[in-house]
């Protein structure tokens, strides 16, 4: 390593982008800094896979980079564990390597934004920062699609995205002359459907000196692991997973992503794709991810149907992209918003798995085992529940931004805070995405196995989505019962006799006021 360099370029975490034009050019004055960092171990309680996964996927990065004939300084926890913060390092390096310059891509959470725009350095240091190059749209598009503070239909942008960049696209009208296929992709897995899914494809990463470093630094984490991480660290193994995705899982993709099972060894991973790590470490880039995708259905295999293809590109160019837009344009005031005025404590299961309730014991234990829910079982399950049981916003926020190994606060956060549970007041969701026990049992066989009743609301034995269903909608009814798309279950609720309400809504507080025993 050498004594000064002109230029300091910092790559975080999740800047993993080995096709940024940072890297066209080899230049000897540049040093490329990758550092793990106490303040991004710590600022919230990590899964030990979500830490891993970082750790190792820089590592991977750091030794491609030098491959590739740059010079990488990359730092461990015990190189940096005498800087509070990424400001107060990059000034320490800067001044070591008596550097000219410092630059740094746009960071995709909000608070390191705020820090590196903060940063400070010798007057004679010129500071710049640049794109990411990751997303479909810049930072500078996302008020040309979106609107601060209002409702932004998810919809209506990624239809705008699906013209912009001519996916899917006969001329100006959609393939097949339909946006979507949602009736096609709600289907419940049957006995002879469970015997098809393909065994997932899994990584053997030796993780034993993160762990080592772990430890040594008393980082705090939550769920398990072995010595060896099973998600893709590297461009070749990302590479790797999405192809099995397209080869494997995709024709069945669109028909069952949303549907859950408790039985085999491959109900956590079914037909999704798993590629959100990937994805958002930016290893991968959300274009060629579609392109493969689409090369597979446009290639003429037959077993890939319209509707599975096009299940899969909304999730990636219009709901990633569309989560992500939602962020920028209403932060910071968006981490604060709680509309709902939510402020229950989130029970000690969501850390254990230790409930009666099967779905949430399923979807719980699944997390901490693998770092990995899908989206239904994040919104369904433990998003609605925790909706329904008025959680404290910021509480779940901390729970879905730790235990998840894609979670990053820009996904992350409206997602939960917004899609989940409704505290944006409809910034996201035109209703609150509320069910009662039936959603589950209709997409889901957890019901059968469980130690409560799907079909009964008020005995003891009875599911409690079903009671604190209600409970919420009446809860809330003033700011609801005007929702069109809300509406008729008050009108269904009119219709039930007084008891019967009345039986209900007790079993309701009963559950509420006893979370921790359910």
């Amino acid at each position: 390593m050498k004594n000064s360099y002109k230029t300091l370029r910092l790559v975080l975490g999740d800047q993993l982008n080995q096709q940024h034009s940072w890297y066209k050019t080899q230049d000897s004055s540049v040093l490329y800094v990758i550092a793990e960092l106490h303040q991004e171990a710590n600022y919230v309680r990590h899964h030990i896979q979500k830490i891993c996964g970082f750790f190792a996927a820089m590592s991977a990065f750091a030794e491609q980079l030098k491959s590739f004939g740059h010079q990488v300084l990359h730092l461990t926890l015990d190189d940096t564990q005498d800087f509070s913060d990424p400001s107060s390092l990059i000034t320490h390096l800067a001044q070591t390597y008596n550097i000219d310059t410092f630059e740094y891509q746009q960071p995709d959470e909000y608070r390191l934004s705020q820090q590196l725009k903060a940063l400070t350095l010798n007057p004679e240091v010129a500071i710049f920062c640049r794109d990411s190059e990751h997303f479909l749209l810049t930072n500078e598009e996302l008020t040309q699609y979106l609107n601060p503070k209002k409702h932004n239909r998810m919809e209506s942008f990624y239809r705008k995205m699906r013209k912009r960049f001519n996916i899917l696209m006969d001329g100006d009208q959609p393939l097949d002359g339909r946006w979507n296929f949602d009736a096609e992709n709600r289907q419940k897995l049957k006995p002879a459907d469970l015997e098809k899914i393909p065994e997932p494809l899994l990584f053997s990463n030796d993780i034993t000196l993160i762990l080592q470093r772990l430890k040594r630094h008393n980082v705090e984490t939550i769920g398990t692991i072995s010595s060896h991480l099973i998600w893709p660290v590297s461009r070749q193994q990302s590479l790797q997973l999405l192809d099995f995705f397209c080869t494997y899982c995709l024709p069945l993709f669109g028909r069952f992503q949303d549907a859950m099972t408790h039985q085999g060894k491959q109900r956590w991973s079914l037909y999704h794709a798993r590629i959100s790590f990937a994805l958002n470490s930016k290893i991968l880039h959300p274009s060629e991810v579609v392109q493969a995708a689409l090369d597979r259905y446009y290639c003429g295999d037959e077993a890939i149907e319209l509707a599975q293809i096009e299940g899969f590109v909304r999730q990636i160019i219009g709901w990633r992209e569309y989560i992500r837009g939602v962020y920028w344009v209403n932060m910071p005031e968006y981490k604060d918003l709680n509309q709902l005025n939510a402020s229950n404590n989130l029970p000690d299961y969501f850390w254990t798995g230790n409930t009666k309730m099967n779905c949430v014991k399923h979807a719980v234990e699944q997390s901490l085992d693998y770092a990995y829910a899908h989206h239904i079982q994040r919104l369904m399950v433990t998003g609605n529940f925790a909706m329904l049981a008025g959680i404290d916003p910021d509480q779940l926020d901390q729970w879905y931004l730790g235990i998840y190994i894609d979670a990053i606060e820009w996904v992350e956060m409206p997602n939960t805070r917004g899609m989940s549970q409704f505290a944006d007041g409809g910034l996201i969701a035109t209703k609150p995405y509320a069910a009662s026990g039936s959603y589950i049992n209709k997409m889901s066989d957890y019901c059968g196995q469980c130690d409560y009743k799907v079909k009964e609301r008020t005995t003891e034995d009875a599911c409690p989505f079903n009671s604190m269903y209600w409970h919420f909608m009446l809860s809330n009814s003033e700011r609801l019962k005007n929702n069109p798309r809300t509406a008729m279950a008050y009108r269904s609720w009119d219709k039930m006799q007084p008891e019967v309400r009345q039986a209900i809504l007790q079993r309701g507080e009963y559950c509420i006021e006893n979370l921790e025993q359910l």
